[in-house]
């Protein structure tokens, strides 16, 4: 035989709208927290990925150039001595 008891049906609906409260304070806390943090490190100028990596493959051929550029110039240098 199941007895019912209408303060321990008051007091988990109670709890239960607690937890619910908890739970959604959490999820705007953490998306708050989410945009805050999104707005900082936008804010510091970051680059992505792809622009550091075209930036890096442009650096690479600079120095790939350089170089065949001093072999040039010590190969002119040789020939006018």
């Amino acid at each position: 035989m199941q007895t019912e008891n209408k303060f321990f049906d008051d007091v988990s609906k109670f709890f239960n709208g607690a937890a619910g409260t908890v739970a959604g304070m959490t999820r705007e806390a953490e998306a708050g927290v989410r945009e805050k943090a999104k707005e900082w490190i936008g804010g510091l100028e970051f680059v992505s990925r792809d622009e550091f990596e075209a930036v890096k493959a442009m650096a690479a051929a600079a120095r790939d150039e350089v170089d065949e550029l001093k072999t040039r110039l010590a190969a002119l240098e040789a020939g006018k001595k």
